[in-house]
């Protein structure tokens, strides 16, 4: 099998690129080494950011079951103080809770109906790039070693080598997350980095009716910038976790007894119900937040979502970074003769400022007084709530006051997404 692009991960920003393409007639493979669907350690919060590019991309909510929209959210302060967050009323929505098992199903089954091609339980042991195309080298699951390598327009019968059949493209697209296999195989990757944030996260059912029917945020003085949440998933469920900075105030190691420590607090424990039962031991993950300062790009190759460590800074969130990262190197794989370098600026050019203010901002927050302030400040009014709401969760860019050349009419008003789609309420 030869491919015109290949895309090494399935994951939202992976599957985003490959539907653009496969929806444009180019020839595109998907390979990743789960079999789907599976798990993906995430909060599984959609912001406003991510439920636009999903909007784009005509992913039917009304076929994930467990999509869960949320129209407001409860804020704890350090001090104790906790203020209900409302987002905008109007048709559409601007936050949704969705488990990644389903949501990421959801998108590959669209990439396949768009003509993708897939090649799941693959993992990726290494590539050759040339100036006309690059070679993956891969290994099955069951330990089988086989190659992809890609090479032109148009599929042709699977070569073979000493390794095994081949496979051959002229563009990658990187979508294989924070430790990424192709970085590592093209030399590009940054020895012992884990990550800007490290997260842990629970699914419980048997809620009480606050964390079965509320998005839940809890600024803890000791987790600053960091904080806790519960995510509610409908059903009884919720998604409980909790993430911090990787910037030596906390011990990662210690991570395991914290959590139990945070869900015997008293305000945490009474969301959650005294009937919440765990489903399944925690899980943790760590997160990648840099733009910029790793290589978008290597030879024929655009790193996306995690491998592009494109995550917010502030917040951890990523999925909506990951869905534009995966648009911009479609979009680049179609317009330009040289995608690699149109991509890197196109990057550049969308989430550097924002990643900027987000990283201005944590030293800041990440003192209790000035979050206190902070949180206090934009609970003073109905309007300050609302727009605190609709920054949190990406409704227009964090650093959109400070890039004059983004400011639209109305670009502090615009609807939700999927106004049409609107369903259950949180």
């Amino acid at each position: 099998m030869n491919t015109e692009t290949a895309v090494v991960g399935a994951g939202p920003a992976g599957t985003a690129a490959a539907i653009i393409l496969a929806r444009a007639g180019h020839d595109v493979l998907i390979v990743d080494r789960a079999t789907f669907p599976r798990d993906k350690c995430c909060g599984d919060g959609l912001t406003a950011l991510a439920l636009r590019e999903l909007e784009t991309l005509g992913l039917d909510p009304g076929q994930i079951a467990t999509w869960n929209v949320v129209r407001e959210v409860a804020v704890r302060s350090p001090s104790g103080t906790e203020r209900q967050y409302p987002l905008p009323d109007g048709p559409g929505c601007h936050a949704v809770v969705v488990p990644r098992v389903d949501l990421d199903a959801a998108l590959l089954e669209l990439a396949r109906d768009c003509g993708a091609r897939i090649e799941q339980g693959h993992t990726v042991i290494g590539t050759d790039a040339s100036s006309a195309s690059i070679t993956l080298r891969t290994r099955l699951q069951n330990g089988q070693d086989g190659a992809y390598r890609q090479h032109g327009p148009h599929p042709t019968h699977p070569q073979s080598s000493a390794n095994g059949p081949l496979i051959c493209a002229v563009n990658l697209i990187a979508a294989d997350g924070m430790w990424s296999p192709v970085r590592k195989s093209l030399g590009l990757a940054v020895d012992q980095y884990r990550g800007e944030w490290h997260a842990f996260r629970q699914y419980y059912r048997n809620v009480g009716s606050r964390a079965a029917q509320e998005m839940i945020v809890w600024f803890e003085p000791d987790l600053l910038p960091g904080y806790a949440w519960s995510f509610p998933l409908g059903g009884g469920r919720t998604n409980v976790g909790f993430g911090i900075r990787r910037d030596g105030r906390h011990n990662i190691g210690e991570m395991g007894r914290l959590w139990l420590d945070l869900l015997n607090r008293p305000h945490i424990r009474r969301a959650l119900g005294p009937d919440a039962v765990a489903e399944a031991p925690h899980k943790a993950w760590p997160i990648p937040a840099r733009v910029g300062r790793v290589s978008l790009v290597g030879p024929r190759t655009m790193f996306v979502g995690d491998a592009a460590a494109v995550t917010d800074p502030l917040t951890g969130e990523g999925i909506g970074q990951a869905l534009l990262t995966g648009r911009l190197a479609a979009e680049s794989v179609l317009t330009h003769s040289d995608p690699t370098a149109h991509y890197a600026k196109a990057v550049r050019r969308e989430l550097a400022a924002d990643d900027r203010m987000s990283r201005a901002l944590i030293p800041l927050l990440a003192r209790p007084w000035v979050a206190r302030g902070v949180l206090r400040l934009t609970g003073t009014s109905a309007w300050t709530r609302r727009n605190f709401a609709r920054w949190m969760f990406e409704d227009y860019p964090r650093a959109l006051l400070v890039t004059p050349r983004r400011w639209r009419p109305r670009a502090f008003t615009v609807p939700g997404a999927y106004q049409q789609e609107s369903r259950s309420t949180a």
